[in-house]
């Protein structure tokens, strides 16, 4: 089964990569970008079938070692039925 974990800085964190992707967009000619926030996404594949077990797996994954939940927030998704 596939899950998504995708970790964020949390409000109020500095987010410099965020920072300098704005400023960057804002040079090449791109208006209208407000702010904007970089995480990152990482892509698991887990031998458990039950859904449940298996979001609750990457979520322990996640706050264990995935994410530095001090400064950051996560969410898990599992991959839509078709896709598992």
């Amino acid at each position: 089964m596939k899950a998504f974990v995708t970790v964020m800085p949390k409000n109020g964190v500095l987010d410099p990569q965020g920072k300098a992707i704005g400023h960057a967009l804002g040079t090449l000619g791109f208006s209208g970008v407000g702010e904007v926030r970089a995480g990152k996404v990482i892509e698991l594949e887990l031998s458990e079938t039950d859904p449940a077990r298996a979001k609750a797996a990457a979520e322990e994954m996640a706050r264990k070692l995935l994410a530095n939940t001090v400064i950051e927030s996560f969410k898990v998704e599992l991959a839509p039925e078709s896709q598992r």
